[in-house]
């Protein structure tokens, strides 16, 4: 698929290139984002931004495996990254995380459900899933405020830089947005 963007009503969301690997690699410099998100390396390299915007973002919307949007202010100030990753057919994980700077602003819950509305309706997608590394309440209260269901813990659920560690959690259905599925649906009853 050739990359797509969104808009919010503060926000533009669109593929990141080789022309943000400066935001991106000045974002990840982020202690409190290296402890949290599990794919990245740390120290995080300027080596590691230029693969990211190079060679991964591009080659996962061509793939159709990984959509990955950096959200935007007007003035093309980077806020955060969010990416929806294909799991199963019909199936999305949605991951963020917002630069430092711009966190507790409500730009990654706004992107999200931006993101999520598009995959419902573009992708097919009928279970967008969230998980984060237990005690990551920062990205919790995100999943929550954009209406995601936290459904549990996963012990041994993800591994961040070779340590398996438990996770929470949660989906969003397009019927939690007021959008139709494109499968049916039937929720086990008792």
């Amino acid at each position: 698929m050739e990359p797509v963007m969104l808009t919010t009503g503060r926000l533009l969301l669109r593929t990141v290139g080789p022309d943000d690997t400066e935001a991106v690699y000045r974002a990840a410099q982020d202690p409190v984002t290296q402890r949290w998100i599990s794919q990245f390396p740390s120290p995080y390299l300027r080596e590691h931004a230029e693969a990211f915007t190079g060679q991964m973002v591009p080659d996962g919307w061509a793939r159709d495996s990984m959509y990955t949007f950096g959200l935007f202010l007007p003035g093309e100030e980077l806020t955060g990254m969010l990416g929806i990753t294909m799991r199963a057919l019909g199936v999305g994980e949605v991951g963020f995380w917002a630069v430092r700077e711009h966190r507790g602003r409500g730009y990654v819950t706004e992107a999200t459900l931006a993101a999520a509305r598009w995959a419902f309706t573009t992708l097919s997608v009928d279970r967008l899933e969230w998980r984060a590394e237990v005690g990551n309440a920062a990205s919790r209260a995100v999943a929550e405020r954009a209406g995601f269901t936290v459904e549990g813990t996963l012990r041994s659920g993800v591994n961040n830089k070779g340590v398996r560690r438990d996770c929470w959690v949660g989906s969003l259905l397009p019927s939690d947005l007021g959008l139709p599925s494109t499968a049916p649906y039937l929720p086990a009853r008792g």
